[in-house]
């Protein structure tokens, strides 16, 4: 758990909760079929997108100043810089930025010397001058505008990537694609888990609590060929979901260090 959310369960009295890992997601930057694929870093993206950046020396923060991906490095191509994504409210938002914009940021020696405030602002905020765009949180809206803007890119899930390869392609991330396989093994780098948690007093409590986590953790719903698989989760490995599974029958609490 985030420690914002164990913070939100102190403050609600909550200090047992059952922890149950489903499987995986990735998050993808996507442009459409046709268009050049791109081979990003998480450096690059994050000066690409970032509202404040180093300057060329490393030594301070300057607004941001490339417009075209050509600008941050001479083999991008030279096309303004134009990546449609979520709002603040998105998990999938959250994800990217810890995942790729910190990262990237975190590349930098000098962001260490800031204070935690003007860090976490320096990582964090995107920029608002027309080169990151917030488009919500439909992922085929985002999909109609790459159709109608060949070379701007999207952020979204990959389940969204799997489910439309016919339209759109998923950039290479730090030399690794996002596939199946590179998502559920940890080597591509956007991998995120994906977690449930319940209430352990409400076991035996609230009529279907039981229930639900039995079903949750069936091989029909978790599993290689479960009905969350078609719906674009990346299942654990075998190995994992078995000791995922033991805990979950054991109610094993998740750490709640206040």
């Amino acid at each position: 758990m985030r420690q914002s959310e164990i913070d939100e369960c102190a403050r609600n009295g909550i200090a047992e909760v059952v922890e149950v890992k489903i499987g995986y997601d990735g998050i993808v930057l996507a442009n459409v079929n046709g268009a050049p694929t791109y081979e990003l870093t998480r450096r690059q993206i994050y000066l690409a997108l970032a509202k404040d950046v180093p300057d060329a020396t490393g030594s301070s923060l300057v607004p941001n100043p490339y417009q075209n991906w050509g600008d941050i490095h001479a083999a991008l191509p030279n096309i303004r810089i134009e990546v449609l994504g979520p709002p603040p409210t998105s998990g999938t938002r959250d994800a990217f930025v810890e995942l790729v914009m910190l990262a990237g940021c975190e590349a930098f020696p000098m962001i260490e010397t800031l204070a935690d405030d003007a860090r976490d602002a320096a990582c964090f905020t995107m920029r608002e001058d027309g080169a990151f765009i917030e488009a919500g949180e439909n992922d085929n809206l985002i999909v109609q505008k790459l159709e109608a803007n060949p070379t701007a890119l999207g952020i979204f899930g990959f389940s969204f990537l799997d489910q439309n390869q016919d339209k759109v392609q998923g950039s290479l991330i730090d030399g690794v694609a996002p596939e199946f396989d590179s998502i559920a093994d940890g080597s591509y780098p956007v991998s995120r888990p994906l977690y449930s948690y319940v209430k352990k007093l409400h076991v035996g409590e609230i009529p279907g609590i039981e229930e639900f986590l039995a079903e949750l953790t069936s091989e029909a719903a978790w599993g290689e060929f479960g009905y969350l698989s078609d719906r674009g989760l990346i299942p654990l490995p075998d190995t994992e979901r078995r000791t995922v599974l033991e805990a979950v029958r054991r109610l094993d609490n998740v750490s709640l260090a206040y």
